[in-house]
């Protein structure tokens, strides 16, 4: 991963579409980039248990592993020491009616797995911040969380879709995508090593002693030099009481978010770029779009 910081281009995904193979077109991606030079390569292991593999989730990450070492295999055949990613995707389907689920445990146990057996082979992972909620609710918060601590746990070195990912992937949204950038960043302050900090100013006796049995703690000097960084502050959630909330309008996470993210397109200004640029870019996506984009085997 350090290598690929160093590189300009793009990290294309190349899924097998399980069960025990490979898209012809995939071959044919990694022969691109290797003529371009453009970059490096992620595998994605889209298994699904119910689906695409057994609905055992020790069997689901085996076979999912075995798809993509194929990939890399064929990767450093085309491309001898091109760097790779192993990326996991294996998640189940609802069994009811064959609908896919994401950020559920049986989710974030093969992510886990999966990050064990990336180690154990010398790859970075890839992993991704999923849901299957069709609007910013409850539950896509909840899947996205689980999906996001999976990530963590399994130490993924790079995450897709770390915010904005709705109904099942097929959308991006504004309002989720501010929600995940909160939950993204209390994941930053728990890993903040002030948090665990045991330094003798940290743990404070001396200011434990002060206040005693009977004070509290929220005039002393030691907490008034520190109040204002202590703790993680956020940007969306409310802390008020109920009786407040109602009082300010009784706005929900979902309606904040969308206000928030008019305000951050409102407010923002493009950054300067040469006309002639502007026009090639728009003539580049206009022609890609008119030819349809890449060919496909189904």
């Amino acid at each position: 991963m350090r290598n690929s910081r160093r590189r300009r281009g793009c990290t294309p995904t190349l899924t097998p579409p399980s069960p025990l193979k490979q898209r012809f077109p995939n071959a044919g991606r990694l022969h691109a980039l290797r003529a371009s030079r453009a970059g490096d390569s992620s595998h994605a292991l889209h298994t699904r248990r119910g689906d695409g593999s057994g609905d055992d989730v020790g069997g689901a990450v085996a076979q999912s592993i075995a798809e993509g070492l194929c990939a890399i295999a064929l990767a450093q055949w085309i491309n001898p020491g091109a760097p790779c990613v192993l990326g996991t995707f294996t998640s189940n389907v609802d069994m009811k009616s064959g609908a896919p689920a994401f950020g559920t445990p049986e989710y974030m146990r093969a992510t886990q797995m999966t990050g064990q057996m990336a180690r154990f082979y010398g790859l970075p992972l890839r992993s991704s911040g999923t849901c299957a909620a069709n609007v910013p609710d409850g539950q896509a918060m909840w899947e996205t969380s689980n999906s996001l601590w999976a990530a963590v746990q399994s130490q993924t070195n790079m995450v897709y879709h770390a915010a904005g990912w709705l109904e099942g992937g097929l959308i991006a949204s504004p309002e989720k995508f501010v929600m995940d950038c909160e939950v993204l960043q209390q994941i930053q302050r728990y890993f903040d090593p002030v948090v665990t900090a045991t330094t003798p100013d940290d743990i404070a006796v001396d200011a434990i002693a002060s206040v005693g049995g009977d004070g509290h703690f929220f005039g002393i000097e030691h907490t008034q030099d520190r109040y204002t960084e202590a703790f993680w502050q956020p940007f969306l959630a409310d802390w008020t009481n109920y009786e407040g909330w109602e009082l300010a309008g009784g706005t929900w996470t979902a309606e904040r978010a969308h206000h928030l993210w008019k305000k951050i397109e409102a407010d923002f200004e493009a950054p300067p770029m040469d006309d002639g640029i502007r026009e090639e870019l728009a003539a580049f996506v206009a022609k890609r779009k008119e030819e349809g984009g890449a060919p496909t085997d189904f």
